[in-house]
């Protein structure tokens, strides 16, 4: 097992810290754990956040000990095995990168010295690992951009950026989910609902799911959202 530290986030939370690199093997080990502690029915622990290196674990100290649950998590982590199989779940998310839906589109051509088309190509050419879910409800940090496409925020951020803008911050790219204000590039927009509370389960994807962006053009972005058939679709593998 690799070597692990816990510290300390009050008197009922511990966070389990890994490697402090962003990599795909590391963040594999942190869902493991988490999957495993919340299926091991251990009393007294309330609830596991998942991050890009660590873990934080929200426990109850006067019914969990705090060196009990160390021990459980150690024990848990014990049983990883890194060539482990695990079901991959991707999910398609529909983009449009023309004109009005991608305003720095022409920027991130010029910071890249790409072409529009390879933009999109680059961009919707992988399948993007969800590393966490944060900042706003459903907005997943994803991992695996081509590092041809990596561009520096805005210098000065928007106040309001709409629902479904898909864009660039440096290594990372995103979907805004809710409008809200934000600085990074902004190359397309989805139809879909990203984050819909009326629906039975409001954000359909999780961390260690992956999201597939598929680019479609102007009009069919204009008939998914006018049919209202906007829910997000999980791709048959």
């Amino acid at each position: 097992m690799d070597e692990i530290r816990f510290l300390t986030c009050g008197d009922c939370a511990v966070t389990v810290a890994f490697a402090q690199e962003i990599r795909e093997d590391t963040n594999r080990k942190i869902r493991y754990l988490a999957e495993r502690l919340q299926k091991a029915g251990i009393h007294g622990l309330l609830e596991t956040v998942p991050t890009y290196c660590s873990l934080t674990v929200y426990y109850e100290p006067l019914v969990l000990p705090r060196r009990k649950l160390e021990k459980l998590i150690a024990h848990q982590l014990s049983a990883y095995r890194a060539d482990t199989a695990e079901k991959k779940r991707v999910f398609e998310i529909p983009v449009c990168y023309e004109g009005e839906f991608a305003p720095d589109m022409a920027d991130v051509c010029r910071l890249t010295g790409l072409s529009r088309e390879q933009v999109i190509a680059l961009h919707s050419g992988t399948d993007y690992l969800i590393y966490m879910l944060g900042f706003l409800p459903g907005f997943p940090y994803l991992g695996g951009m081509d590092p041809r496409l990596e561009c520096p925020r805005l210098d000065n951020p928007r106040t309001r950026i709409p629902p479904g803008a898909v864009g660039i911050g440096g290594k990372q790219t995103g979907i805004y989910p809710l409008a809200s204000p934000g600085g990074w590039r902004l190359i397309g927009r989805t139809p879909a609902a990203i984050y819909d509370p009326n629906r039975e389960q409001p954000i359909v994807y999780e961390a260690g799911d992956y999201i597939r962006f598929c680019p479609i053009s102007a009009e069919e972005f204009h008939r998914i959202q006018a049919s209202g058939q906007t829910d997000i679709r999980e791709a048959k593998l």
